[in-house]
């Protein structure tokens, strides 16, 4: 029997290779099967131990059907990579709130007939034990009111947007106080550009290398670079540019974030690195990258750890932000981390707490 119960807040791109992942590894029984997961085993769930048991949207093609369905509506464009079967999770319509930006208005036809879920009866319902915030970057508002319902539900709160909730002080102490464990925020991708700028930086300044100057810049096609684009360019700009400094031991220039929308790359996104510096008796070096994925997957691997960490920390009654969940899957953890000091204290965390 499934252990580890999640409820969806959100039914995108994301949440399709989130559900899709669940059924595609369910079938594996070794660990050799589990090609392109970090953690086979964790705490010792395996990814056919996470079920999700609702779901929440505002889109009406998506409201009103089986997530099953639901997760290959428009406008998602996240790749299909297995038959989903029913799953027996009916999409309910959450508040509109902040949840569609500007731009996104072109493509979200929000669903206008259907009432509004009571959220928190839902999770309590569905014995949801984690809600995974999955709204778009820009939809603050929706993102703080979820967290409210979390909390009314008495569920764990995951918060993959880049809205502060974990790392914001007042909120993780609401968690803290409730005895419910708190995880975010703004999710970090599997294989991600922040953390493959962080360790070429760290690579070259370990070597003695001096930097001088660098950017990364990310251009995407999915609904979420559209939103981020429109309402958090700022915002992920801010997240993405102090993590991509810490990995270096002096103050540089850097500039990291997102940069354009481009429709024809749908669920693609591309990221371009320029580093610069000098190295042995003043010598100047460039470094000119391009680095390619499909956006929603890279999200997969990570929910997965995550989801199952923060189950661990319910087991152990843990409370407020679990900031070795935090740094480790997250670009904007309650306190800031190298990669090797937060991938340390995510294993700590999970041999103390198995």
């Amino acid at each position: 029997m499934p252990t580890v119960k999640v409820a969806l807040i959100g039914v995108g791109n994301c949440a399709s290779a989130f559900v899709q992942g669940l059924c595609y590894y369910g079938k594996f029984t070794n660990d050799e099967e589990y090609v392109g997961l970090r953690n086979p085993r964790l705490g010792g769930f395996a990814p056919r131990d996470i079920q999700v048991v609702a779901a929440f949207d505002v889109d009406k093609r998506k409201v009103g059907k089986d997530l099953a369905e639901a997760i290959f509506a428009e406008p998602n464009n996240a790749p299909k990579v297995t038959d989903v079967p029913l799953t027996g999770v009916i999409v309910r319509k959450g508040p509109l709130m902040d949840g569609v930006g500007k731009s996104a208005q072109t493509i979200v036809q929000v669903s206008g007939g259907d009432p509004d879920a009571n959220v928190a009866q839902v999770l309590n319902e569905s014995g949801a034990e984690v809600a995974v915030n999955l709204l778009p970057s820009g939809a603050a508002k929706a993102s703080r009111w979820y967290a409210e319902q979390a909390l009314a539900a008495g569920c764990a709160f995951v918060n993959a947007t880049p809205n502060f909730i974990a790392s914001d002080a007042a909120w993780a102490k609401r968690f803290e106080a409730a005895g419910l464990p708190l995880a975010g925020d703004d999710l970090v991708d599997q294989a991600g550009s922040t953390a493959l700028h962080k360790t070429l930086l760290k690579l070259l300044s370990d070597s003695g290398v001096k930097i001088k100057e660098t950017y990364q810049l990310d251009v995407g096609g999915g609904t979420e670079s559209m939103d981020t684009l429109d309402r958090t360019r700022e915002t992920k700009r801010i997240i993405k540019t102090q993590s991509v400094a810490s990995a270096l031991p002096y103050k540089t220039e850097v500039v990291a974030g997102s940069t354009d929308y481009v429709d024809f790359l749908r669920n693609k996104r591309d990221s371009y690195f320029w580093i610069s510096g000098t190295y042995f008796c003043n010598a100047p070096f460039q470094i000119d990258l391009k680095f390619s994925t499909v956006d929603a997957p890279n999200a997969g691997s990570v929910l997965f750890d995550v989801v199952r960490a923060i189950k661990l920390a319910l087991n152990k009654k843990l409370k407020g932000a679990v900031l070795p969940v935090c740094a480790y899957g997250f670009k904007r953890p309650p306190q800031m981390m190298s990669l090797e000091t937060a991938e340390t204290a995510f294993k700590t965390f999970i041999s103390d707490n198995t």
